[in-house]
């Protein structure tokens, strides 16, 4: 018999199970990749709906000369949707404030539309759900580019648009996190995690180099294109996303089999081999660390969130007050509040920061501005790496909180210095503020979700998930809003308060980290992994 074909014997090597996870991963990335780069565009926009007149003075002087010199006289005309300053009405000095209300209307609507959103996501079947979300959200990032075309120049039109906006894009993240944390266990999750969440920040470097291409001819296609793109990517997620391992007859956790175990009969064996040793084992060392306040004794009855078993069929879901009474879901959600801050103040001001300091156009601005997010990538990778290896969520968050605050300061001083020092200072930043950020939206939302305490019932993720992240989306409303109120009395200012947002979100850890060192078996390895029952 002739030797297989190396490509053939690579597929082969995988099993069925393998390779849906390894679709679904694909698949739910680019998603809410695609989520990203339509939240992107605004802020690489501010720089061309706000200009600085001196810059037309300076062409006019300019355009006279050079009349003089010819002998003629024509007249320096603007394009009619267009003033001296700007795009009305972001052509007047309170600019800042009305661009800060943008960004706020988006993230607050975010804000309060995500605790409703895992509530709904969770009753709801997740690929119907989420493709109203990304169909919707595509019309309506669209409608913001459509005011260039009609020489719209009504601010509550603009403000409208972004609030209807962020409450539909509320569908996506309780979604994507609930269908991957259907299909992967707990084992090595940081890492799995850590990789998927680069989703983030590609998706604000497509969005910056998509809006930034057409930023200085035509800006409404920097919103109009990244919005058919979600569109697009809606109509894909209804037509190939699967939202549970089991509508295809697949594991529900990352279990290695060997040869012998491939057939349904040894299969099912097997599993229930698992079964009935899972009955029987001890509480693991996260179960430990998280209920008990010194690591050691009982655990109280209270403690324990009891919800109805669904053998992986039912829909059973949580109360927003059974999830609050997860261990670790409010200390998470207040640090994540402070630490996406810091994250959306550099996702919406960053551009506009480069082109004061570094004198860059809008376009420039904004493709530097994507160096934040290369760093982004490398961050949150970095801190599931690490939260794996020593099975410490907490403390790996805190350590990278604890580096960024002087990160922060030298970068408010440095960067003035030359485009050099502000390349360095964007990779290092965007490292140290995206990968705390990264690993509590995604691992520890999923740990979190399928916690021991829930005794058996996964479908809290969807809630637990929307918690964290409409908590920490008031920190993304706030943030924005507070730089535009701040940057005009200086940049400085700006840097101080996040900073200062840093600290707060270090200190909301402070408990949970001083269990995970208190406690001996937490860095054992021996995690039992997350299986659905």
């Amino acid at each position: 018999m002739a030797r297989l074909p190396a490509g053939i014997r690579f597929i082969i090597s995988f099993s069925r199970d393998q390779w849906y996870r390894a679709f679904i991963f694909i698949l739910t990335f680019l998603l809410y990749a695609s989520f990203h780069l339509s939240r992107k565009p605004i802020s690489i926009v501010k720089g061309e709906l706000h200009k600085y007149c001196t810059a037309w003075d300076e062409a006019d002087v300019r355009f006279s000369s050079q009349n003089r010199k010819s002998g003629s006289a024509a007249p320096h005309q603007l394009p009619d949707n267009e003033t001296d300053c700007g795009w009305a009405p972001f052509d007047k000095n309170n600019y800042q404030q009305l661009l800060g209300a943008l960004d706020y209307s988006f993230l607050c609507a975010y804000a309060v539309g995500m605790y409703l959103s895992g509530i709904i996501g969770e009753r709801l079947p997740i690929r119907y759900y989420l493709t109203f979300g990304m169909l919707a959200s595509g019309a309506f990032t669209a409608l913001f580019g459509l005011g260039y075309f009609y020489n719209i120049h009504s601010f509550g039109f603009y403000v409208v648009t972004q609030v209807i906006n962020g409450l539909v894009q509320t569908t996506g993240w309780p979604s994507v996190v609930t269908c991957l944390g259907n299909w992967f266990g707990k084992g090595r999750r940081g890492l799995i995690m850590g990789v998927w969440n680069s989703h983030t920040s590609v998706g604000n470097i497509l969005g910056s180099l998509i809006a930034g291409y057409w930023v200085s001819t035509c800006w409404g296609l920097s919103f109009v294109v990244p919005g058919a793109i979600v569109a697009a990517m809606g109509i894909v997620c209804f037509l190939f996303l699967i939202e549970h391992p089991k509508d295809v007859r697949c594991s529900s956790t990352l279990v290695t089999h060997s040869k012998g175990y491939e057939n349904g009969t040894n299969r099912l064996r097997l599993q229930k081999q698992i079964l009935k040793s899972e009955k029987n084992k001890p509480l693991d060392p996260e179960m430990q660390c998280l209920l008990l306040s010194d690591g050691k004794g009982s655990i109280h009855p209270n403690h324990v969130v009891i919800l109805p078993g669904d053998g992986g069929s039912g829909t059973a879901a949580i109360s927003f007050t059974g999830a609050l009474k997860i261990p670790g879901v409010i200390e998470f959600s207040l640090c994540l509040l402070f630490a996406k801050l810091v994250s959306y103040t550099f996702l919406f001001w960053l551009p506009l920061y480069i082109t004061n300091v570094d004198h860059l156009d809008a376009k420039k601005a904004g493709e530097l501005s994507t160096l934040f997010d290369v760093g982004g990538i490398f961050g949150g990778i970095l801190a599931g790496v690490i939260s794996d290896r020593l099975e410490k969520r907490a403390s790996t968050c805190g350590l990278m909180l604890l580096l960024a605050a002087p990160t922060l300061y030298i970068f408010s001083t440095i960067s003035k210095m030359g485009l050099e020092a502000t390349i360095a200072m964007l990779l290092l930043s965007g490292a140290l503020v995206s990968g705390p950020y990264a690993l509590i939206t995604t691992a520890v939302s999923a740990d979190l979700g399928t916690h021991k305490s829930l005794k058996g019932n996964a479908h809290a993720l969807s809630t637990v998930t929307a918690i964290i992240d409409g908590t920490g989306s008031v920190g993304a409303a706030l943030g924005p809003l507070l730089a535009g109120l701040l940057s005009p009395s200086g940049w400085s200012n700006v840097f101080y308060m996040l900073m200062f947002a840093d600290a707060c979100a270090l200190l909301f850890l402070i408990r949970l980290i001083h269990k995970e060192l208190s406690c001996p078996g937490s860095a054992t390895g021996d995690q039992v992994p997350f299986k659905e029952q």
